[in-house]
């Protein structure tokens, strides 16, 4: 039987990759830096490895892991959460001949990660994007945003969905938030803000060492949370080619290979679709993509493993994926139109909807879900977690 050690844990997408090969027989080993972590209470979960904090004891983590894969000898390393995918292809050379590994290299996963390398290839290539200001050094600020049109948005570099994000409204706070986001992001993206009445949609995509879509997904967002820009609470499977090639387009002029998710939000202006951001690694609504019938961590381990399918870019439209907890949860509370809103938030019975985490044929990550929240309470490493793009 086939062995794959899926890293991260608490993440409710590495429940999806731990629930999507546990299926199939697949012997799933998942850790994570704390006993109450979603994933750990899977009943896919054949092995359930503690292991150092990679974020704030790296050099025992990366020990550690050397350690697992050569004790247990698995077939596949699968690593959904980026800053522990960061870690590990960075020191590649200590694991690429202890396992499989289905990510590209360290150089690539860094511009795909860098909002400022992305959009300069998307702009290269023709995609739209929204306007925006590079600051390559923070005495340029003042002249570079002269004349410049708001409201408009902050973002660092690089960090995950709402985590850093400013939204500005006059030349005195622009100054002011610039600096404050710059302490902790180095010189960050200024962005025209994109009004609100567009849809926005995740572009998702499998390639093979040739930059080859092996397999292709489109959702469209329908709730997220915070409400003015973050990770989705409630999502639908669509077709939208338009944004599929967009998607597409940039990832092959990246040079991509294994799994990643492209976003772009509908301009209401122009109605020209804008591209957001690259997430290089497995996304916070994967669950859905795997209802749909696109099951992107079965198709990574097979394709790790050497295994030949054709692409998959058909799949079941009109299906819905629910991040109740707790995410769809907080945007029903800080919605003002909350009782509005469409499909409503006490829509649980939809058959046609399926619920990140709550199932009934693995029912434990629920309370595992729950109980891991109190993490936050003394965990340091999980506290920004309801801000994180999972």
């Amino acid at each position: 039987m086939a062995k794959v050690f899926v890293t991260d844990g608490y993440w409710h997408k590495t429940l999806s990759v731990v629930r999507s090969l546990g299926e199939k027989g697949i012997d799933v080993a998942v850790g994570e830096s704390t006993r109450l972590a979603t994933a750990l209470f899977s009943r896919y979960a054949r092995r359930r490895v503690i292991y150092p904090s990679p974020k704030t004891r790296p050099e025992e983590f990366l020990n550690f892991l050397e350690d697992e894969l050569k004790k247990e000898r698995y077939d596949v390393l699968i690593i959904p959460e980026e800053s522990t995918l960061h870690l590990i292809a960075k020191n590649i050379v200590r694991f690429d001949k202890l396992t499989r590994f289905p990510f590209p290299d360290y150089n690539t996963i860094l511009k795909a990660s860098d909002k400022k390398e992305v959009l300069k290839a998307a702009i290269d290539i023709g995609i739209p994007v929204p306007e925006t200001v590079f600051i390559d050094d923070i005495a340029e600020l003042e002249d570079k945003t002269a004349g410049i049109t708001f409201p408009v948005v902050i973002k660092p570099r690089v960090s995950s969905g709402s985590y850093g994000i400013r939204y500005v409204n006059n030349m005195k706070e622009l100054i002011t938030a610039y600096k404050e986001v710059h302490e902790k992001y180095p010189l960050p993206l200024i962005q025209e803000y994109i009004p609100q009445g567009g849809d926005a949609f995740g572009v998702s995509a499998l390639f093979d060492r040739n930059i080859e879509p092996k397999a292709v997904f489109v959702h469209k967002r329908l709730r997220e949370y915070p409400i003015t820009g973050g990770p989705s609470t409630l999502r639908e499977s669509v077709v939208n080619d338009e944004v599929q090639e967009l998607g597409i387009k940039l990832l092959k002029a990246l040079k991509w290979y294994g799994v990643a998710m492209v976003e772009f939000k509908i301009d209401p202006r122009d109605n020209r679709p804008k591209l957001m951001e690259i997430n290089p690694r497995f996304w916070g609504s994967l669950s859905l993509s795997v209802y749909a019938g696109v099951d992107f961590p079965y198709l990574l381990y097979k394709m790790a493993m050497g295994e030949a399918f054709k692409p998959v870019t058909t799949y079941k439209t009109g299906l819905r994926s629910r991040y109740l907890l707790p995410g769809d949860i907080m945007h029903f509370f800080s919605n003002p139109e909350r009782f509005k809103m469409r499909p409503g938030f006490f829509n649980f019975f939809d058959k046609k909807t399926r619920d990140d985490i709550i199932s009934i044929k693995d029912p434990l990550p629920t309370i595992g879900r729950i109980l891991s929240l109190f993490t936050l309470l003394y965990h340091k490493d999980m506290r920004r977690y309801l801000k994180e793009r999972n």
